[in-house]
């Protein structure tokens, strides 16, 4: 955005500090709590991962929506995020794949973008103030109430006590049988499946929902009240708890006596991502705590403490498990080499697991995707 153009979007922090860019998507105001992600790929499935409900993601990476976007890369059928920051205006996209273009994408499903943005600058101030609490405004008149727009984001309750889980999660059960994307012909049906599979949607992405089908599973996904009763009345060989937003001790209210329930009922293999790791760990005893800034993107080094090998994987969490709290019979198997904090927990003498980040690879790396086959391999060794 040039010197002489009026801007038309602002970011206003709690603090008092406001950003200036040029606005895209829908109009209005929202706000949220400020986070950035550093994926270089992605930013369709980020905008539309349920994890970032009550979240406005800022971009570190500039290109943004240079590939457009496109149907089958939506990990749920609208965007969670709140609104998204990036460097640059979006430009024209240049994708065999795209069905439309970023702007209007958000536009018709009511997202606010603002560019134009120093977000190195941003992105600074998160990592020094913690995620902040924001308004996202576009006005095409460029006509901003600053004073209202700072009180605004200073009245957002934040994340912590907040169960999103129940707001993003399906109304209803349902069953899941595409697998992942392959060349050419796109998403294939699990017509052999080998393993029945109950997946607890937390907020679930759907390309976690088909790595589980690429690994034989018949999946029947629940709700996240779904009760012990419900989820054993399929008759399931494994459990999966899979991702989400807020607050895991506000969610685990309703989640944790679930899988307690069904840990001291029954010898079934359990696997968790995300809030599901989150979830596993609270009902085993431990304790979650929110972190500074989270961590969100695509290269976090993470190392398996069982094998010594370093994987790079995925994430998008703003709440960790505190490793201190985890109860005698509990290891941790995981570790971020960023920061140190738990990502990943194993019971000592039951195939229950689960890892705070994301082998789905949507967007991001693949060497983790061998725990949907641990999963698999658990419960083919319990029949």
């Amino acid at each position: 955005m040039s010197a002489t153009t009026k801007p038309t979007a602002c970011l206003a922090l709690a603090d008092g500090t406001v950003f200036y860019g040029k606005g895209f998507g829908a109009t209005g105001v929202t706000t949220a709590e400020l986070c950035f992600n550093t994926a270089m790929t992605g930013y369709q499935e980020i905008m539309t991962d349920p994890s970032y409900a009550g979240q406005v993601v800022t971009f570190t990476f500039p290109h943004i929506g240079n590939t457009g976007v496109t149907p089958e890369d939506d990990e749920t059928q609208d965007p969670v995020a709140e609104g998204m920051v990036v460097k640059w205006d979006p430009t024209e996209p240049s994708n065999w794949r795209a069905t439309s273009d970023l702007s209007d994408w958000l536009e018709k499903r009511g997202r606010i973008g603002i560019g134009g943005i120093d977000t190195r600058r941003l992105t600074r101030a998160i990592r020094q103030q913690g995620a902040p609490h924001v308004a996202l405004a576009h006005d095409p008149d460029g006509n901003f109430d600053l004073e209202n727009l700072v009180a605004k984001a200073r009245s957002f309750p934040g994340l912590v006590g907040l169960d999103l889980a129940g707001k993003v999660t399906c109304a209803q059960s349902y069953r899941w049988d595409e697998m992942r994307w392959a060349w050419p012909d796109g998403f294939p049906k699990q017509d052999k499946p080998v393993h029945k599979v109950v997946a607890i949607d937390y907020g679930a992405k759907r390309n976690i929902l088909r790595c589980l089908a690429s690994a034989g599973c018949d999946v029947t996904v629940l709700p996240a009240t779904a009760t012990a009763e419900d989820v054993l009345a399929h008759n399931p060989d494994g459990i999966f708890l899979s991702n989400g937003p807020g607050d895991p001790a506000a969610t685990g209210a309703y989640a944790v006596p679930m899988i307690q329930s069904v840990l001291n009922d029954t010898d079934l293999p359990v696997f968790g991502i995300c809030l599901g790791h989150q979830m596993l760990a609270l009902a085993l005893g431990a304790n979650t705590i929110k972190m500074n800034h989270g961590h969100h993107g695509a290269n976090h080094p993470v190392k398996d403490k069982t094998t010594g090998k370093v994987e790079i994987t995925s994430m998008n969490h703003g709440f960790t498990v505190d490793s201190q709290s985890l109860p005698k019979g509990v290891t941790e198997t995981h570790i971020s080499l960023f920061d140190g904090s738990n990502c990943g927990i194993a019971m000592d003498d039951r195939p229950v697991f689960s890892v705070q980040y994301h082998p789905e690879a949507s967007p991001g790396p693949m060497d983790s995707y061998y725990l949907f086959e641990r999963f698999a391999d658990a419960m083919s060794a319990r029949k």
